[in-house]
């Protein structure tokens, strides 16, 4: 795969870019040079899926039943996902 500037590729992209990276690490059959290379720029993507991630969070909202049967639009929160408040 033709490597692209972290900042300039899609989440899917890096995302499965990361994973080749994995892959040949775990794999072990490359020089340790090429090794730190690919570390550093798995850790590039890593970091750049994370922060794309986080600002996503942000603008996920869920949509929720209220007591009395409507339905309210709610920001995402992870911590107040449980088994009780699931939507369906």
């Amino acid at each position: 795969m033709e490597k692209e500037k972290p900042n300039k590729i899609s989440f899917e992209s890096a995302l499965n870019r990361l994973e080749e990276i994995v892959n040949i690490l775990e794999e072990g059959d490359i020089p340790l040079e090429e090794s730190l290379k690919l570390y550093e720029e798995g850790i590039r993507l890593y970091r750049m899926c994370m922060e794309l991630l986080n600002q996503l969070q942000g603008k996920i909202e869920m949509i929720v039943r209220e007591i009395d049967g409507s339905l309210v639009k709610k920001e995402f929160m992870p911590e107040d996902v449980g088994e009780d408040s699931l939507p369906f």
